[in-house]
């Protein structure tokens, strides 16, 4: 996360908590940001500077009003005549942070190589909320290289009790290299 992020995410975050918008406007940043990532052209015109600063303000204006609340609007409207569209998922991942903290909300990102069940989710995010006394966010990677069991990172630490790093461990154990 950028310094620019984090100053323009945190000024978003505290003006929508004041005025009870802080979950709302979570939401809309997280849609546009799977709206940016699907539409990179959109994001491109938005950064053109052979346009105006004035036509790329049209156009982010008719494109999300009454999309998104105005406070999103005028926050995505400044990232333009800053020159700084490229900066906005630093800006939601910053927001998002605060709307965390604010609410008592920990990350969790779980990597696996299949998918976890609905059973498996649940049981997994009950048990990290036991564990932490926090509410759990849980955001979920299947990558099949690490074979099987699970990789998690919670707050800053990093547990890894995958199939692949236990063969790694008894490689660098056989080998010496302990």
């Amino acid at each position: 996360m950028t310094e620019f992020g984090r100053e323009y995410g945190d000024g978003l975050f505290e003006l929508c908590a004041e005025e009870g918008l802080d979950e709302q406007v979570l939401g809309e940043l997280e849609c546009l940001r799977i709206l940016f990532k699907e539409e990179p052209d959109f994001v491109r015109l938005l950064m053109n500077m052979t346009l105006s600063r004035d036509e790329r303000l049209k156009i982010a204006d008719s494109a999300l009003r009454g999309q998104v609340h105005p406070y999103v609007l005028n926050f995505i409207k400044i990232l333009v005549e800053r020159g700084a569209v490229s900066e906005f998922s630093s800006c939601a991942d910053a927001y998002r942070d605060r709307y965390g903290k604010a609410h008592d909300i920990a990350e969790a990102e779980v990597t696996t190589a299949t998918a976890l069940s609905d059973e498996q989710r649940k049981a997994l995010t009950e048990r990290l909320e036991r564990m932490t006394g926090q509410k759990i966010r849980l955001k979920e990677h299947v990558r099949p290289e690490v074979v099987g069991g699970v990789l998690l990172e919670l707050n800053g630490k990093r547990y890894d009790n995958t199939v692949r790093q236990r063969l790694d461990n008894i490689r660098r154990v056989m080998s010496g290299k302990v």
